[in-house]
């Protein structure tokens, strides 16, 4: 059976700033229920093509689409409000603010907006949610593992529950695709272990498209389905997780290992 298109794609991405060029005619797709992991060295080109493909910026030659309609022109608020979500290197966050007031921010920016202008113009607080909203966050809060947080001030919380907050915050506007800026950055080990069950359960349960950059090249070949590595702005390879472990331009330009160093942990 035929795998259905991507849910959104970056085609022929170019991005130039003055004489250099930092992105170099690169394609990506993303595939609803799926990881497409985008690895590179420090410099390769990885946070200006997420910056392009978010909207934060915009490429000189090349195009965006997300479910088969062109969003290269549309700001990321736009893009957004269409079901595109990203989340950032370091979180951030309303800090004076508890767990569920963040997300109840995030889901009426996407699904009560009007609500979200009067509560915040008014002084007065955000008003009491409806009960759909309630049981909406809730049942968010749960599938990342944020039930016993959601009183707390994110402000003293340790990373990996920041980092919870972040992604729970951007599913909390239910997106088709999410784009996940080196969340594991930072974390111990049972931080990541975590933030990997919640980011399973998340893509089994919601069914979103994520691409994840993320430095630890083991962890995005065990998450993700299809992985890309830049280099120097450029695609050097594209494939499984089996087939970038073996890529020679991989293991010289990026990894640095050799084949049996890579083969470690190979699924």
């Amino acid at each position: 059976m035929t795998e259905p298109g991507p849910v959104f794609h970056g085609d022929n991405i170019t991005v130039r700033f003055g004489g250099l060029t930092a992105v170099d005619k690169v394609n990506v797709d993303v595939h609803a229920g799926q990881v497409t992991g985008l690895v590179g060295p420090n410099g390769a080109g990885k946070s200006t093509l997420f910056a392009a493909l978010s909207g934060l910026i915009r490429p000189q030659e090349g195009s965006v689409w997300m479910s088969g309609t062109e969003i290269t022109r549309l700001s990321g608020q736009q893009r957004a409000r269409l079901g595109l979500a990203r989340t950032f290197q370091y979180p951030e966050m309303f800090t004076g603010l508890t767990v569920r007031e963040n997300l109840t921010i995030a889901y009426r920016s996407r699904f009560a907006r009007r609500r979200l202008w009067t509560d915040l113009l008014s002084g007065g607080g955000l008003r009491r949610a409806p009960s759909a909203e309630t049981e909406a966050i809730e049942r968010l809060a749960a599938l990342v593992g944020l039930e016993p947080l959601l009183h707390r001030l994110p402000l003293g919380l340790p990373l990996g529950s920041c980092r919870l907050v972040e992604l729970a915050r951007s599913l909390a506007t239910e997106p088709t695709v999410l784009l996940l800026d080196e969340p594991f950055s930072g974390l111990d080990a049972g931080e990541t272990e975590h933030l990997v069950g919640s980011l399973r359960r998340v893509i089994a349960k919601q069914n979103v498209g994520v691409l994840l950059v993320e430095h630890d090249v083991e962890l995005v070949l065990g998450l993700s389905r299809r992985v890309s590595v830049l280099d120097f702005g450029q695609l050097i390879a594209e494939g499984t997780p089996a087939e970038i472990r073996q890529d020679p331009a991989v293991r010289a330009a990026y990894l640095g290992q050799e084949p049996a160093q890579l083969s470690k942990g190979a699924n």
